[in-house]
């Protein structure tokens, strides 16, 4: 049965990783107007690479954490407040990968090719710590929320700041349009951001609430997001 249920969560989630990726490659080209954009070739595969080498380790080593991050988006949160701001991030995070693809139809940015490699290297470190992180906590849903068997995670990239997985997707978010050849499409990540730290104010009183131990390791570890700044 153990046997059985890890090879229907593999399943599951390697054709979601699938449709992601297809949706991905249907948006930004679409947008970008052209297949002949081989930034947004390397970004697709630099991308979709890491999304599928983490799914197959998360699916060996804790399939039930890849269950929980299954659902995914607006309607899987259960908190009302966390429902808006999930729909408002999801818009801006779209957002973040039309403006950059259409950047590259109407010429808007002239991006040296040095500039895209380090896009897909903040993108690389994006993925490297949201890997630590979902190693570390196995708590690490995609949706908000607390389950009876759930503790504080401290150690590690959390003895460091309270949010490292929205840390690492910091890197990313700045990745992703220099990656696509686009510094128009940076403008695009404050918005992002702004969700971001909406979702994890939010976050944070829900836990307060919710997890023992939370509000005695928030005033442990000062930094929220970025060691040194917040």
């Amino acid at each position: 049965m153990m046997v059985s249920g890890v090879q229907g969560i593999g399943r599951q989630a390697t054709v979601a990783t699938a449709k992601f990726c297809f949706v991905m490659l249907a948006m930004i080209f679409l947008a970008a107007g052209s297949l002949s954009y081989w930034q947004g070739w390397l970004f697709l595969l630099h991308f979709c690479g890491w999304c599928a080498a983490l799914t197959a380790y998360f699916v060996r080593r804790d399939p039930d954490l890849v269950r929980k991050r299954m659902s995914v988006g607006p309607a899987a949160e259960r908190e009302p407040s966390q429902k808006r701001i999930q729909a408002f991030n999801s818009i801006a995070i779209l957002a973040l990968f039309i403006i950059s693809a259409l950047d590259h139809r109407f010429g808007w940015s002239v991006v040296p090719a040095l500039v895209v490699l380090l896009g897909n290297a903040l993108i690389a470190i994006g993925f490297i710590g949201c890997f630590f992180v979902l190693r570390q906590n196995s708590f690490a849903a995609a949706t908000v929320g607390v389950t009876e068997e759930q503790r504080v995670i401290s150690t590690g990239l959390y003895g460091v700041v309270r949010h490292p997985m929205y840390g690492s997707a910091l890197a990313m978010f700045f990745g992703v349009p220099l990656a696509l050849g686009s510094y128009w499409g940076v403008l695009v990540v404050f918005p992002v951001i702004g969700g971001l730290v909406a979702r994890l104010l939010d976050e944070e009183k829900y836990l307060v609430r919710n997890l023992a131990g939370y509000a005695e390791y928030r005033n442990q570890i000062r930094w929220r997001l970025l060691p040194g700044i917040w």
